[in-house]
C-alpha cells in the first residue's frame, strides 16, 4: 500500500500546485523566484513533452489509461521484490494520473515550472515526477539486469 500512498501523494501535491496557479495567476503571468533563473509561470499544454502532438487529447487520454493498467499491475507484481522499480512505478503512475486529469478536466495540461536560465520548456510536479520515475526504473534495470535464461515475472512471483 505505501506505493499507492506515494502515488496518491503525488497526484495530490501536483493537483494543489496547478490548483493555485490556476487559482491566483492570469495565463502566461511570471513571477520571477529567482531572478535570470527560475520563474513560475502560468502556461498551458495542449500535447505532450516538449508540446508534441498539440491537441490529440483523443490519443493521449486512452494511451494514458492504458498505462496507467500497466503501472498498477506491475506495482503489484514487483511490490516486494524489486524495491526501486516499485517507487519508479509509483512516482510515474501519480504523475500519469495527475496530467491524466487536467486533460480530461480542461483539454489541456497547466504547467508552471520554469527554468529560463537553461531555456527549458515549462513543467509541473507531475512532469517532474514522471522523469524522476524512469530515471529510478532506468537504474533499476541497471542493478537488476534480466537473465538471458527464464521469465523476469516468474522469478519476481516466485521471489527470486
Amino acid at each position: 500500500m505505501r506505493y499507492y500512498g506515494i502515488s496518491l501523494a503525488v497526484l495530490l501535491l501536483d493537483q494543489v500546485t496547478k490548483w493555485l496557479v490556476l487559482d491566483r495567476m492570469k495565463l502566461y503571468e511570471s513571477i520571477p523566484v529567482v531572478d535570470g533563473i527560475f520563474y513560475i509561470t502560468s502556461h498551458r499544454n495542449r500535447g505532450a513533452a516538449f508540446g508534441i502532438l498539440q491537441n490529440q487529447q483523443w490519443f493521449f487520454i486512452p494511451v494514458t489509461l492504458i498505462v496507467v493498467a500497466v503501472l498498477i499491475y506491475y506495482l503489484w507484481i514487483f511490490r516486494r521484490a524489486r524495491p526501486l522499480a516499485s517507487w519508479s512505478f509509483s512516482l510515474i503512475l501519480g504523475g500519469a494520473v495527475g496530467n491524466l486529469i487536467d486533460r480530461i478536466r480542461m483539454g489541456e495540461v497547466v504547467d508552471f515550472l520554469d527554468f529560463q536560465l537553461i531555456n527549458y520548456p515549462i513543467f509541473n510536479v507531475a512532469d517532474s515526477a514522471i522523469v524522476i520515475g524512469v530515471a529510478l526504473f532506468i537504474l533499476d534495470m541497471i542493478k537488476n539486469p534480466a537473465k538471458e535464461t527464464g521469465n523476469r515475472f516468474s522469478e519476481v512471483r516466485d521471489g527470486r
